[in-house]
């Protein structure tokens, strides 16, 4: 599906992976899922990135979030490669599944192909992408990153945090927002059902415009 983006769905394709074949849409079943493209085994940023994943499984699990990798090499390299992630990043360990994608296909269907870089051989291979999937199947944010950035999974667990807030309780989440700090209610909810929905109160900002649209709460 090329372009796939927020609020596609994603599609169901079957796929070999580290822990056998799955096919997407029961792999997510009714979870949340954090789906994640690398350019390529045994590259240095890459290493980094899968090992702090790992480390933060715990941290997603507790959440509901399934973990999915994607690389465009085979599974024989997969699994030699993450001897060396587990390496690097001691006392990780991969227990997520790593797609193998070696003729390039998965990565093309989930919009996850980097437009100008290629290997050696003049194919193309996977941007530095994550989209994060909700129990509906359906893309609710995407990460893009060149090759040469690696990703935060403060931020990742940040987003899923915002993300799960909102779909439960009409919320957003404003600038530099954290678990546990005030959220804004959604434009949407008018005050009357605003004062039903969140009991323990709201507060209103008093802005030049006199408009009563930004209102924080706690959840």
């Amino acid at each position: 599906m090329p372009g796939l983006t927020i609020g596609d769905t994603i599609p169901d394709l079957e796929v070999e992976t580290t822990h056998g074949h799955l096919r997407l849409h029961d792999f997510i079943d009714d979870s949340w899922a954090i789906i994640f493209s690398h350019p390529g085994d045994f590259t240095p940023v890459c290493t980094t990135e899968l090992g702090k994943i790992a480390e933060y499984a715990e941290e997603f699990n507790r959440r509901g979030i399934k973990l999915l990798g994607l690389s465009c090499d085979d599974l024989r390299s997969h699994k030699e490669w993450i001897k060396d992630i587990e390496a690097f990043t001691p006392g990780c360990r991969v227990t997520y599944p790593i797609i193998a994608d070696p003729n390039r296909e998965v990565i093309k269907q989930l919009n996850m192909v980097d437009p100008e870089e290629k290997d050696t051989n003049g194919n193309s291979v996977p941007s530095r992408a994550l989209h994060i999937v909700g129990p509906d199947k359906r893309v609710k944010l995407s990460f893009l990153y060149p090759a040469s950035t690696g990703r935060s999974m403060e931020e990742v667990l940040r987003v899923v945090e915002s993300l799960k807030a909102a779909a439960k309780h009409k919320v957003a989440t404003p600038v530099n927002w954290k678990p546990g700090d005030k959220v804004v209610i959604s434009p949407s909810v008018s005050n009357e059902e605003a004062r039903k929905l969140f009991p323990q109160g709201y507060q209103t900002a008093d802005l030049p415009s006199k408009k009563d649209y930004l209102r924080f709460t706690n959840v």
